[in-house]
């Protein structure tokens, strides 16, 4: 032990205390290391006079070699810190200083080498769900978080979510848009304005750097129409109602998950994010119900949905040794099927037929069919091909009735007529290829 050195007792170290009048004390240790107390002004209580007390920390000073000024470098306050951790970090900052290096800047290089690591390491994902604790105190109720969650789960977390968030760049951000811009428009815009607003947050704690790839000012604005002036379309590419046993008959003959998964959306009539985030807690084999939470809905109200033999015998296979959280796993270990994963089956369905000398899977206006579509395929085949009232069927799309007072008599969920509608419907989907012609409507369009 040098002389000079440990000259502090713990003792001593507990019962130092500032002099009267004074704002500041230096207490030497010896070799560079000091204890500091410095005045902390007492915080006003009502009807108690503020006490003033003095805080402890540890100080290692030594001179700069470069710019020849004393520097001051904290090691931490007392209450964290004991004497003798202190004195083993002065005792490796001297070592330093022995060595020709400069305590502070090879502190500041360790700290900015671990930043660096943790923004590796921090991904998408991980920056989304950090920013939604943040913000959800203060955002006005719980429903406001929750579409939150499930617009970046639906649309970003399949595509930029298991990568870096340094890494994302405007590449990326297209990569996520172009799918959806304009033909969820709206939606499409709110994943923009989310995205910003967790790349800034990463921005802002040093887990990333530069510009914000989202932003929409002279940035995207230059890539995608603006919202407001963008044309909506009025429907999604559906196949005529006539052709649905055809495209069945040819989408059993496919193999995999993902024609499953699209079978089971079309008997369910279910949209195609219901499908693929579904899990096999919502569903009750026994009574052939399938029970979609508030949360994963459209219109954040829980929907129940009376499966068909062939809707329930698909979820019997997929439930049979599955030990993932997925009614239909996905690809990839512990996830679900992405959000594209429909739109790629039925555009390998349209591929092959097309090579098989076919006409493709195609609307009347020859436009290639998407998953989408076949919501209306049922809506179209429900309103002309059956007798059931329009607040049924539009009870089993998860409709909101615009008329309060249709929508008042259609208070209860219908089930058991519902079950007959979807029973109905899976057996004309089993029907074989029928002409347009040679469909009768049971009843006239209103």
């Amino acid at each position: 032990m040098g002389r000079g050195l440990n000259r502090l007792t713990v003792r001593e170290v507990e019962e130092a205390k500032l002099a009267n009048g004074k704002v500041r004390r230096y207490l030497i240790d010896g070799g560079g290391l000091y204890l500091a107390i410095t005045l902390k002004a007492g915080v006003p209580v009502r009807g108690r006079k503020p006490v003033d007390r003095g805080t402890k920390s540890w100080v290692f000073r030594y001179r700069s070699r470069a710019t020849g000024k004393s520097v001051d470098l904290g090691l931490g306050s007392f209450d964290t810190v004991t004497l003798a951790r202190a004195r083993e970090k002065a005792a490796v900052f001297r070592v330093m200083l022995s060595d020709g290096m400069d305590p502070k800047t090879e502190t500041q290089a360790k700290v900015d080498a671990l930043k660096v690591v943790a923004a590796k390491a921090m991904t998408f994902d991980e920056a989304a769900a950090s920013y939604i604790a943040t913000m959800k105190p203060g955002w006005k109720n719980e429903k406001h978080g929750q579409q939150w969650e499930n617009t970046l789960a639906t649309y970003v977390s399949p595509i930029i979510g298991s990568l870096p968030v340094a890494a994302i760049d405007m590449a990326l951000v297209e990569k996520v848009l172009d799918p959806i811009w304009t033909v969820k428009t709206e939606t499409a815009s709110r994943v923009r304005q989310r995205m910003e607003a967790v790349l800034a947050w990463a921005t802002v704690k040093e887990y990333r750097k530069g510009e914000n790839p989202a932003r929409w000012t002279n940035n995207l604005d230059k890539v995608y129409p603006a919202p407001a002036k963008v044309q909506k379309s009025t429907s999604q590419p559906a196949l005529h109602y006539s052709r649905i046993g055809a495209f069945m008959e040819a989408l059993r003959q496919q193999v995999g998950t993902a024609p499953l998964a699209l079978e089971f959306a079309i008997l369910t009539a279910a949209r195609s994010e219901e499908v693929i985030g579904a899990t096999p807690g919502e569903f009750n084999v026994e009574r052939a119900l399938w029970t979609i939470p508030a949360e994963r809905m459209k219109a954040v109200k829980e929907h129940t949905v009376p499966l068909s033999d062939r809707a329930l015998e698909i979820v019997q296979t997929m439930l049979q040794d599955n030990k993932t959280g997925w009614l239909f796993p996905g690809q990839v270990e512990g996830k679900g099927f992405s959000n594209g994963a429909l739109l790629k089956a039925v555009k390998l369905m349209h591929e092959k037929s097309l090579k098989d000398g076919g006409k493709g899977w195609t609307d009347a206006d020859g436009r290639r069919i998407v998953p989408h579509g076949f919501r209306s395929t049922f809506r179209d085949w429900a309103g002309e091909c059956s007798n059931f009232p329009r607040e049924v069927i539009e009870n089993a799309l998860a409709h909101r009735l615009k008329d309060k007072a249709e929508a008042a008599y259609a208070r209860g969920t219908q089930l058991a007529k519902r079950k007959t509608l979807m029973e109905s419907w899976a057996a004309f989907c089993d029907r074989p290829s029928v002409t347009a012609a040679n469909v009768v409507p049971i009843r006239k369009k209103a």
